[in-house]
């Protein structure tokens, strides 16, 4: 959980009540306007009310050429930025033939296989040729070739479960697979920080749902154990059945889930485990099997394993894997399945070959020297932003670095200045985040050499004493602390 400094907190709530007092100042001018030059809307009520996209209007467009960044080349280490120009107070962005290369400190490239790779890269044009850019069907439909039948058998393979179902998309996962897993009278619970597709699909589901607090087991079991001796509302009647459900590195924090914690809680309780591994599969463990392996948790202990295959694997969709009984079902009752284009096969090949190089099969170590990199990075940047004095979250062996930005102001200067010096950043805020937690997430890659890292320090460390985002004192450089021995 995270303190937020009290003088922090103060001066963050102060600017976003300054910017919401402005914002209502101008729209009340606005309404005034308005009612003098009244727009034909020829009896249709307003799309969009005042209050629906106040935020938007009022402070979301004033920073909005810190996201959507457009980028003309591969997401590798480096990566080609297009620059834009607003005429309006950003309102709208127009793109010019300019482009910046910038150190990417942004992708979820965390093996690297998003560039061209010598391995994948031919296979996947191979099959370009031998099939095509799409199906133009659903898996049931013709929408199933021998590439997504060998990728399925790949995928539960590498993560050591009996069978596995692929979808064309990795938010769809979640959001169209819980619905179908539970229902009414069933019990969802879900840690306080998931994902938007895991809120999405419990809510879609008719399930009860019930919140723990972030990473918290003895909450979690705190949260069956009233449940469960509550039963259902009104009726009281016991749960149908009940599902907790967890990610493997959580993607706005970079923190491991205390798996083996949740796990025997789980078995106490007679509860299913849901594991959700976007940002874990592929990039943790010894052999990339994600944090079952790393922490120590047999797969047979996890009842549903999610992932996806656009952070570790560089390509796109995503994956469920779980016994041969639950995914047949899955498979004759999820409209992921049933009604949504299948994968593309060229990314069908492009994940084959990701995970054949991963666990050795093209007949090299680059995947063992790739995990190795991937790890070595991540806690060497995280050790050193720590030493400089930045709020950095997560844990270590984990590629999601976010520093803690907090007061609105700096989110825009602390984008803006890194980019100035080429450094491309992905700033995070409200409604991804808590109004007062905003931050800048850094994602490390395999691709990434040491200059590389070094350069990324020293421009963030400058940016980080300008924006005055080092929350804590520096450590002293080992040279400092020579001298004062010598002293």
């Amino acid at each position: 959980m995270i303190t937020i400094p009290y003088l922090t907190a103060l001066s963050t709530y102060f600017s976003y009540g300054l910017l919401f007092a402005f914002g209502q100042l101008r729209d009340f001018f606005r309404k005034i306007i308005d009612w003098w030059q009244s727009g034909d809307l020829q009896g249709y009520a307003p799309i969009c009310l005042g209050l629906e996209d106040f935020y938007i209007r009022r402070l979301y467009n004033r920073i909005q050429d810190c996201f959507g960044r457009p980028i003309s080349s591969a997401p590798d280490a480096w990566f080609d930025v297009v620059e834009r120009y607003s005429n309006d107070n950003n309102k709208t962005l127009k793109r010019t033939t300019k482009i910046s290369r910038c150190l990417n400190l942004g992708s979820y490239n965390y093996l690297g296989f998003a560039a061209s790779d010598e391995y994948c890269t031919p296979r996947a044009i191979e099959s370009l040729k031998k099939f095509s850019p799409s199906t133009c069907s659903s898996r049931v439909d013709g929408g199933t070739t021998t590439l997504h039948k060998e990728l399925e058998e790949c995928v539960a393979n590498f993560v050591g479960k009996p069978d596995a179902m692929v979808t064309g998309m990795g938010y769809v996962t979640n959001s169209a697979i819980l619905p179908v897993l539970i229902g009414k009278g069933g019990l969802l619970i879900s840690d306080s920080l998931n994902h938007n597709s895991i809120v999405n699909g419990a809510r879609g589901s008719g399930a009860t749902v019930r919140v723990f607090q972030h990473n918290t087991p003895s909450h979690l079991e705190k949260v069956l154990r009233e449940q469960i001796s509550e039963g259902q509302p009104r009726t009281h009647r016991p749960w149908k059945k009940i599902i907790v459900i967890v990610e493997g590195i959580y993607s706005m924090e970079g923190e491991l889930c205390q798996l083996p914690e949740i796990v025997a809680i789980c078995k106490k309780y007679k509860a299913y485990v849901y594991l959700d591994e976007a940002h874990s599969i592929g990039a943790v463990g010894k052999t990339g099997r994600g944090v079952c392996e790393l922490l120590g948790v047999d797969t047979a202990d996890v009842d549903i394993m999610m992932g996806t295959f656009t952070k570790s694997f560089g390509s796109c969709g995503g994956y469920v894997a779980g016994s041969k009984e639950v995914i047949q079902y899955l498979k004759y009752t999820c409209p992921a399945h049933l009604y949504a284009t299948s994968v593309s096969p060229p990314a069908a090949q492009q994940i084959i070959s990701a995970i054949k190089v991963i666990l050795g099969e093209d007949g090299t170590s680059r995947g063992a020297q790739k995990l190795a990199r991937i790890r070595e990075n991540s806690n060497f940047f995280r050790s050193e932003l720590q030493k400089m004095g930045f709020e950095v979250l997560g844990d270590n062996d984990s590629p999601v670095m976010p520093i803690m930005l907090y007061n609105p102001a700096k989110i825009p200067a602390f984008s803006r200045e890194c980019l100035k010096q080429n450094v491309a950043v992905v700033t995070v805020a409200f409604p991804a985040t808590p109004l007062l937690l905003a931050r800048a997430r850094i994602c490390i890659s395999a691709s990434h050499t040491k200059d590389d890292l070094l350069r990324a320090l020293e421009v963030i460390s400058r940016v980080g004493d300008l924006v005055g985002i080092k929350y804590f004192p520096a450590e002293p450089s080992k040279q400092e602390t020579n001298v004062i021995k010598l002293e």
